[in-house]
C-alpha cells in the first residue's frame, strides 16, 4: 500500500532532497512551499501522513498542524513537525498544536525512514 505523504518546507533544497528520498522510499509526496498552501493543499485532499517544517512564510509549522487538527479528517493522522531549534524548546508546543512527533534537523535518512515506516504501520493496521 502505498502511503500518500503531505511535505510541507519552505527551504527549495531541503525539499528537493525529501521530496526524491520519500518517493523512492515508496511514498506518494506531494509538496506545499509553505504553511498556508499545506493547509490548501490538505483540505483539497486527503494525505495518510503531514511532515511539516517548523519556521515558515504565510503559516508556521505549529499553526498549520494547530489548523488541520481541526478538519475532521485530520483529527487522527499522523502529523510530524521538522524543526533546525531546540527541540526542548518546541516539542511541547508541536504536541499540544496536535504533532505525533517532532524531529530535530537535520534529519537523518534512515531515522526519518523508521519514524515514517512506524507511523505507516499504524495506519495499516
Amino acid at each position: 500500500m502505498t502511503l500518500s505523504l503531505l511535505l510541507v518546507e519552505d527551504n527549495q533544497r531541503t525539499q528537493a532532497q525529501l521530496q526524491d528520498m520519500l518517493a523512492h522510499s515508496g511514498f506518494h509526496v506531494t509538496v506545499a512551499n509553505d504553511g498556508l498552501d499545506g493547509f490548501s493543499k490538505a483540505k483539497q485532499q486527503h494525505f495518510d501522513i503531514v511532515l511539516s517544517d517548523h519556521k515558515m512564510p504565510l503559516m508556521d509549522g505549529i499553526t498549520l498542524l494547530r489548523n488541520l487538527r481541526d478538519l475532521p479528517t485530520y483529527q487522527q493522522q499522523p502529523l510530524l513537525l521538522m524543526t533546525t531549534q531546540n527541540l526542548t524548546d518546541i516539542e511541547p508546543l508541536a504536541l499540544k498544536a496536535g504533532a505525533v512527533q517532532c524531529l530535530a534537523k537535520p534529519l537523518a535518512q534512515v531515522q526519518l525512514l523508521d519514524v515514517l515506516r512506524q507511523w505507516a504501520k499504524q495506519i495499516a493496521a
